[in-house]
C-alpha cells in the first residue's frame, strides 16, 4: 500500500527537503506516472518545492494561478481531483516533462490534491502523465487516501524549520514569514548562492552597513531588498537611490533635502531621500559614482546620523540603516582619489559578494525557467520551452551582463519564435538557433580574449592564458557535474583537493561546506 510506504518516509529521521523528495518519488513511482511536482502556495501563485519528473528549469518556475486554471481549481477543492483527457483546460507542464527524443511533449491525463495545514491551504501535490487512461477513479481515490500522511510530512518540515528557527533566536513569526516572501525574489540552489543567503541571514539583524559587491546585473538590489525584508527594520520604509543617475548639481538636494529658495526653482521646503527612509534602510545603489563632494556629508551621515538640509544650518537627526552596493573596485578608486579612504572603510563594515551568473551552474536553468514563464504568459503561449541542446548552450556561455542578460536572451528567444511563425496554441521549443551569439561563445575551451588572432598580433601572456584557460575547464566541469567539486576533479583529472586549491588560486570561489560534503 502507498500510505505504508509514505509512513516508513515520515518515521525516518532526514532532512525535511530529503523527506519531501523521497515523498515524490514513492508517489511518481507508484502511480507510474511522468511527473509528480509538490507546490507551496504563496497568495496566488504557486512555487514547486519538490519534483520528479521535470526538466530542470521547470523548478523555476512561477504558476500564478490566474494564468492556470487546473491549478486554481486544485487550491480551491477540498479533495483530490481528476482531470479527463480530453479536458479542455490547459496543463501547467505541457513540454516540461522529461521525455526520450521522438516522445509526444503534451500532457494526457492528470489529477492533483490540495494540501493543508492546521486548516490553512498549503500548496498542492500534481500528478502527470504522457499516456491517456493512467489514472482512473481508483487511483484519485488512492491519492486521497495518502492526504493525511502527506500533511503530517509537511507539518513536520515545518515544525523542525521553526525549531531551527528557535534555536538561532529568530521567534518572532512575523519575521519568519518575511524570510519566506523575501526569499520568493531571489531564485537558485547552487552552493554559492546559498553561501550568500546565509551570511546575509545573519547581518540581516545586525545594525551595520552592508557594501554589496558584484557584476552589473546580478542582482544586487534583489538581495538588498532581502536584507531589509529579513531585519528589525522590515515594517519600516525602504528608499531606493540610484546614485549613477543622479545630477551633480542636484545630488545634495535629493539626498539631504533643501529648504525653500535655497536653489533656483526651490519653491518649498523639502526632505530629502535619508529623511524619507528614518527608521528603515535606505539603498544607495552605484554608490561608487557619487561626487566627492557628497561623499563628505554622506560620511557625516554615517559617523553621526545628522543631515543638513541645503540652504539651512539646521541638523536634522535620522535614524538609518545604509545598504550600498556597486560593480566598481572602491579599493582601487580610494587609491586613485576617486572615493574616500574614511567612507570607504564606514560603508564596507561587511561587504558581501555577488556571484556572477557563470559561477552559479544549473542556477541558470532555474533563472531561465522563471523568465520563461514570464514570457509564456506574456506573449500568450500555451507552453514555452527550451530544448535540450539550447541548455548546454546557456550553461556553458559566460554570461557577461549574468542575470538581467539572460532575462532580454530569454525574451528575445522567445519573440523571435514568434516571428517565424510558430503557432501560439502548440508547445514551442527554443533551439539554439533561437539564442543568436550564444553559441560562438562557447566554440573553443580557450576563451577567446586569449586566443591568438590570424593576424600575427602580440602573443598574450603565457600565464595569463594558462589561468584563463583552467578557469573556464573547471567552470564547464562543475556545470556539468551540477556543481559537484568531487566529480568535476574525476572529471578533470585531478585530486579534489587539489581543484580546491587551484580553485581558490584563480579566484573561483568554492564552499568549504560543499567541500566537506563532497569529501
Amino acid at each position: 500500500m502507498i500510505q505504508e510506504s509514505l509512513l516508513a518516509d515520515l518515521v525516518t529521521d532526514q532532512p525535511g527537503p530529503v523527506r519531501l523528495q523521497k515523498l515524490v518519488s514513492t508517489l511518481k513511482n507508484y502511480f507510474a506516472c511522468g511527473a509528480v511536482v509538490l507546490l507551496r502556495r504563496d497568495e496566488d501563485t504557486l512555487t514547486p518545492v519538490a519534483n520528479h519528473g521535470l526538466v530542470k528549469e521547470a523548478f523555476g518556475r512561477h504558476f500564478e494561478l490566474a494564468k492556470h486554471p487546473r491549478l486554481a481549481m486544485l487550491c480551491s477543492a477540498r479533495q483530490a481531483i481528476r482531470f479527463e483527457p480530453d479536458s479542455p483546460l490547459p496543463d501547467p507542464y505541457d513540454g516540461l516533462i522529461e521525455v526520450q527524443p521522438g516522445e509526444q511533449l503534451a500532457v494526457h491525463d492528470c489529477m492533483g490534491m490540495p494540501l493543508f495545514i492546521e486548516g490553512d491551504t498549503w500548496g498542492v501535490v500534481t500528478l502527470d502523465a504522457l499516456i491517456p487512461g493512467t489514472f482512473t477513479e481508483a487511483h484519485r481515490v488512492e491519492l486521497q487516501r495518502c492526504a493525511l500522511v502527506i500533511e503530517a510530512m509537511l507539518r513536520m518540515t515545518r515544525l523542525e524549520q521553526d525549531n531551527k528557527a528557535l534555536r538561532q533566536g529568530r521567534q518572532d513569526e512575523a519575521q519568519m514569514e518575511r524570510k519566506l516572501q523575501a526569499e520568493a525574489g531571489i531564485i537558485g540552489q547552487s552552493v554559492q548562492l546559498t553561501s550568500v543567503l546565509d551570511e546575509l541571514n545573519v547581518v540581516a539583524d545586525s545594525e551595520l552597513p552592508v557594501l554589496l559587491l558584484g557584476e552589473t546585473g546580478t542582482g544586487k538590489e534583489l538581495f538588498a531588498r532581502r536584507l531589509h525584508a529579513l531585519s528589525p527594520r522590515a515594517k519600516k520604509p525602504m528608499v531606493y537611490v540610484n546614485c549613477a543617475a543622479l545630477p551633480e548639481t542636484l545630488a545634495e538636494s535629493e539626498l539631504f533635502g533643501h529648504a525653500k529658495g535655497a536653489f533656483s526653482g526651490a519653491a518649498s521646503e523639502r526632505q530629502g531621500r535619508f529623511e524619507s527612509a528614518d527608521g528603515g534602510t535606505i539603498f544607495l545603489d552605484e554608490v561608487g559614482e557619487l561626487p566627492l563632494n557628497i561623499q563628505a556629508k554622506l560620511l557625516r551621515v554615517l559617523q553621526n546620523g545628522e543631515v543638513q538640509r541645503l540652504g539651512t544650518d539646521k541638523t536634522r537627526h535620522v535614524d538609518v540603516r545604509i545598504v550600498a552596493a556597486t560593480n566598481r573596485k572602491l579599493n582601487e578608486q580610494v587609491k586613485t582619489g576617486e572615493f574616500r579612504a574614511d567612507l570607504y572603510h564606514r560603508l564596507s563594515v561587511y561587504p558581501l559578494h555577488i556571484p556572477p551568473l557563470r559561477d552559479r551552474g544549473n542556477d541558470i536553468l532555474l533563472l531561465a525557467g522563471f523568465f520563461l514563464e514570464q514570457n509564456r504568459t506574456r506573449l500568450g503561449f500555451r507552453s514555452l520551452r527550451i530544448a535540450d541542446t539550447s541548455e548546454s548552450l546557456l550553461l556553458n556561455y559566460p554570461w557577461p551582463g549574468n542575470v538581467r542578460e539572460l532575462e532580454h536572451v530569454v525574451s528575445r528567444a522567445a519573440i523571435k519564435a514568434l516571428s517565424r511563425g510558430v503557432v501560439r496554441s502548440d508547445i514551442v521549443t527554443l533551439t539554439p538557433d533561437c539564442f543568436d551569439g550564444l553559441g560562438t561563445a562557447t566554440a573553443s575551451v580557450i576563451p577567446a580574449e586569449v586566443a591568438v588572432s590570424e593576424s600575427g598580433k602580440e602573443l598574450p601572456n603565457l600565464k595569463q592564458a594558462v589561468e584563463q584557460t583552467q578557469r573556464s575547464l573547471i567552470r564547464q566541469a562543475l556545470h556539468r557535474t551540477d556543481q559537484s567539486w568531487a566529480q568535476a576533479a574525476r572529471l578533470l583529472g585531478i585530486d579534489a583537493s587539489n581543484l580546491h586549491k587551484l580553485a581558490g588560486r584563480l579566484g573561483l570561489k568554492a564552499s568549504s561546506a560543499k567541500a566537506t560534503e563532497d569529501a
